[in-house]
């Protein structure tokens, strides 16, 4: 009798466990976070079926960030002097043998910060640092305490208003030196601070800094000089110059996008060319590839490390093989969309969502859809107004929920 009651006791126990376990299955989701390029507005779009889902109403319009979980977005209204931080809805949970997904409706963390134009965004280490050229301060916070609503932040202060950068690494702060005698032009080097905002050795040299990105356990700032290249060292960061090769042209990189996967760094050189660059070769650190005309914008694969693609103004989108360094393929997409003009005139840009790659046709009111594997046009999303900024959020994972 008593073992009769133990079985009917298991057998009940696993039926009302049957419709859980059941319920773990793999799911995938994408989200596309668009700004626009004149109303101020970011539009939460589903990238697998291509609808809708949501549109925030912003201070202005907004250049736009993801963090690196993807868990938030940030959008940068340097007009409005401000920076506002979403929840994109979709989270993982790493168990070591498997990923969890959990999927749910995005919205505005709570989180807002103030100050004057806002500018460049650098998440390092699960801590960022937003940088306001109008003041030269930069402030640091944490995704955790984003994604709680608490807009609390710690500030660095600058020598004078200048449009800079900064890292939050450890326990020290990597921001831009100002140019002393003309803090309207660019920064002229990285000065390491500790906790308390106190300089830490000597400044780093870096003429005409701009442009910054990571890749693996290396960061990078770019100058006219060459790179500088910090890791971690024993008391902090190391700072090293990887000078420009002498073999390249007259031209500087000012902006940087970093590998994933592979460790190297993407940078444009000249209007109609790209750069290469792995600062750990021993020769040949920086190759040169040829763009058939001017650039628009680039950007990496996180989901396939062998590929980046630029985008060039006669209107194609060109994949760039990192390996082999030249472009294997390349599809039209837009009408062409010059480069002559003002800089922030609409333009198209590019991000990648899981097997798509998105570019945004901000002319037309559309993105374009590029199927990643066999790189032929995939389809089109009609979104409002000038389609501008894009960033992508998402994954695949084994989903519990138990509908």
């Amino acid at each position: 009798m008593t073992r009769h009651l133990a079985t009917s006791s298991l057998i009940a126990l696993l039926v009302g466990l049957a419709p859980t376990l059941a319920a773990a299955e793999e799911k995938t989701a994408w989200r596309l976070f668009v700004s626009d390029h004149a109303e101020s507005v970011v539009t939460v779009i589903d990238a697998l079926s291509g609808d809708p889902i949501e549109t925030f109403p912003v201070k202005g319009p907004a250049s736009l960030k993801r963090s690196d979980s993807g868990r938030s977005v940030f959008a940068i209204q340097g007009a409005a002097g401000t920076v506002t931080a979403f929840s994109s809805g979709i989270s993982f949970d790493d168990h070591g043998d498997h990923g969890d997904i959990e999927v749910s409706a995005p919205k505005p963390s709570g989180f807002e910060v103030s100050g004057k134009k806002p500018s460049h965004f650098v998440e390092h280490g699960g801590d960022i640092a937003l940088f306001f050229d109008g003041e030269g301060v930069v402030r640091i916070t944490d995704e955790k305490t984003v994604l709680q609503g608490n807009s609390a932040v710690r500030e660095v202060r600058t020598d004078a208003p200048h449009h800079g950068v900064a890292v939050a690494y450890g326990e020290h702060v990597l921001v831009s030196e100002p140019n002393r005698e003309k803090p309207d032009e660019l920064p002229v080097g990285i000065r390491v601070v500790d906790r308390s905002g106190s300089r830490v050795g000597d400044v780093h040299a870096c003429p005409d800094l701009h442009g910054e990105a990571s890749s693996g356990n290396l960061l990078a700032f770019a100058c006219a000089t060459g790179l500088l290249v910090v890791s971690k060292g024993e008391d902090g960061p190391a700072i090293e110059h990887l000078p420009y090769a002498d073999a390249l042209p007259e031209g500087k990189a000012t902006t940087l996008a970093g590998g994933r996967g592979l460790q190297y760094f993407l940078g444009n050189y000249g209007p109609d060319k790209v750069v290469l660059i792995d600062p750990t070769a021993a020769e040949d650190a920086f190759r040169l590839v040829e763009l058939p005309t001017r650039r628009v914008h680039f950007a990496v694969d996180p989901v396939r490390p062998k590929f980046a693609y630029v985008f060039t103004e006669d209107g194609q989108l060109h994949q760039l093989d990192v390996v082999a360094g030249a472009i294997t393929k390349s599809v039209k997409l837009t009408e062409p969309y010059s480069m002559d003009g003002h800089w922030s005139d609409p333009r198209p840009r590019v991000a990648v969502a899981g097997n798509s790659v998105v570019v945004t046709d901000p002319l037309k009111g559309v993105l374009h859809t590029v199927d990643a594997a066999s790189f032929e046009k995939a389809g089109e999303i009609a979104v409002d107004g000038k389609p501008f900024n894009i960033v992508a959020v998402g994954g695949s994972g084994e989903s519990h929920a138990t509908e």
